[in-house]
């Protein structure tokens, strides 16, 4: 499996839609249970935040590779935890 990291705020609507989508998927396909998520806020770890290339948030990386950057939809989500669980 490879590793999901995404940078989150508190206070942006986009963030919640796409931890809504995780949930989602979580919950249709329990198997994303087991992938390998760090979910990092941008204000609350600035300094690892400013160690990755992104404005906008969510931002997704996948094995060290930005994914997605800003609006997401469900089905990006539904790609990303497809391709973090090929193993």
């Amino acid at each position: 499996m490879k590793k999901i990291l995404m940078f989150t705020m508190e206070s942006c609507p986009y963030c919640v839609s796409a931890r809504l989508y995780m949930d989602e998927l979580f919950d249709e396909s329990p198997k994303y249970k087991e992938l390998d998520i760090e979910i990092i806020d941008e204000v609350e770890q600035p300094d690892i935040a400013n160690e990755y290339d992104y404005y906008y948030v969510p931002t997704y990386y996948l094995d060290g590779q930005k994914f997605h950057e800003g609006i997401p939809s469900r089905e990006m989500v539904a790609e990303l935890f497809k391709k973090a669980y090929e193993r």
